[in-house]
């Protein structure tokens, strides 16, 4: 069973909180880092905050071997958009089960997103374990593809750093 992290913004608290008492059902260990009420909330807060937990960033509490991410916002676009800004992340919107699927086959997904206002609760549910139940088919160009994504990202680090070391000397 896999360690999942688990945030959703206002329009998506009572759709995770379901697919949390699911996934906890079928075994899953679930830590859900809120939000803690329907108020209104942001999405880009409980995208970093599982982001981070899922690739284990200092603080985060994250970092277990095989963890991921379920993110639940309105539309599910906006805290994939969040989420795949921390270094590590590769998050999805699944809009069917064939698409989560290959997400994880194809691309080694570590966090799902999902819409509230687009997703029908039960496509939900079946989207998540389904996901949750797709490995990695690893080998060959699926690992050199995820290797490239990795690669983008120390280069913009590396960018980022030469960057900042530019407006350190003016």
């Amino acid at each position: 069973m896999s360690k999942i992290y688990a945030g959703s913004d206002h329009a998506g608290f009572a759709l995770r909180r379901r697919l949390v008492e699911h996934l906890r059902a079928r075994g899953h260990e679930v830590e859900d880092l809120g939000a803690t009420t329907d108020a209104p909330s942001d999405y880009p807060d409980y995208a970093a905050a599982v982001g981070r937990a899922v690739v284990g960033e200092a603080g985060a509490g994250g970092g277990q071997p095989g963890a991921v991410g379920l993110l639940v916002c309105g539309t599910g676009l906006g805290v994939c958009i969040a989420a795949n800004k921390i270094h590590g992340v590769r998050a999805i919107d699944a809009w069917n089960v064939e698409v989560a699927k290959i997400s994880r086959h194809h691309n080694d997904a570590n966090v799902l997103c999902l819409g509230a206002r687009t997703t029908p609760e039960p496509l939900a549910v079946e989207i998540a374990d389904a996901w949750l139940a797709a490995p990695f088919e690893g080998g060959g160009r699926h690992t050199v593809r995820v290797g490239k994504i990795a690669a983008i990202e120390q280069e913009e680090d590396r960018a980022d750093s030469l960057r900042q070391q530019e407006r350190d000397r003016r």
